[in-house]
């Protein structure tokens, strides 16, 4: 047997710390934070699309974590049930700000902005990454989220549904009206140049 091979089987699982965490145990929480401080920061960064908010999301995501640690009953895996609690947190953040007041267009959506491409008329527009984040960030909610965790954190439909309380189809929906409504903008773009 390895070295890995025995320190792994020694390293209690997510859910024995999250038992020993809801019994009062700092150091198993701390350890909990350890191993998943970069997963909620990264799924903060990309839903909200601001390293700002995103530290902040991360912190109150563990701060419920602290609250809520005791609810976990390991009926899933740990990762995915902190997965659904940040999406949560990130939510309820959007929708506490889509309360203040918004300009919205008559179809009752965020007007979008697209970053310039490149001006040389000689080449093909380039759509850069800065300009796909920033459209993607323009995405009505809804839209943006089932994008994000279809497209970028690579979950299936079905999960997607339950981690947001909707039906599949719902998910499927979303995420093709988020890829036209992209599409649609990228082309805008081109026609531009």
């Amino acid at each position: 047997m390895s070295v890995v091979e025995v320190q792994k089987k020694t390293e209690p699982t997510d859910f024995e710390l999250a038992q020993k965490a809801a019994g009062g145990d700092t150091e198993a929480f701390e350890e909990i934070y350890h191993r998943h401080f970069r997963r909620v920061y990264s799924l903060c960064l990309r839903m909200t699309g601001n390293p700002t908010q995103a530290e902040d999301l991360t912190q109150d995501a563990f701060l419920h974590l602290f609250d809520k640690i005791g609810t976990f009953r390991g009926d899933s895996a740990f990762t995915t049930w902190l997965h659904r609690m940040t999406v949560n947190i990130v939510l309820m953040h959007f929708r506490k700000r889509s309360t203040k007041s918004e300009l919205t267009t008559e179809d009752g959506e965020t007007p979008i902005q697209i970053v310039q491409g490149t001006q040389n008329p000689n080449a093909m527009p380039i759509i850069d990454r800065i300009a796909i984040e920033k459209a993607v960030a323009q995405l009505p909610l809804g839209y943006r989220t089932v994008f994000l965790l279809h497209d970028v954190e690579g979950y299936e439909h079905e999960e997607i549904a339950r981690m947001l309380g909707f039906a599949e189809g719902t998910s499927k929906s979303q995420l093709h009206k988020a890829r036209l409504k992209l599409r649609g903008l990228i082309r805008k773009q081109a026609a531009l140049n």
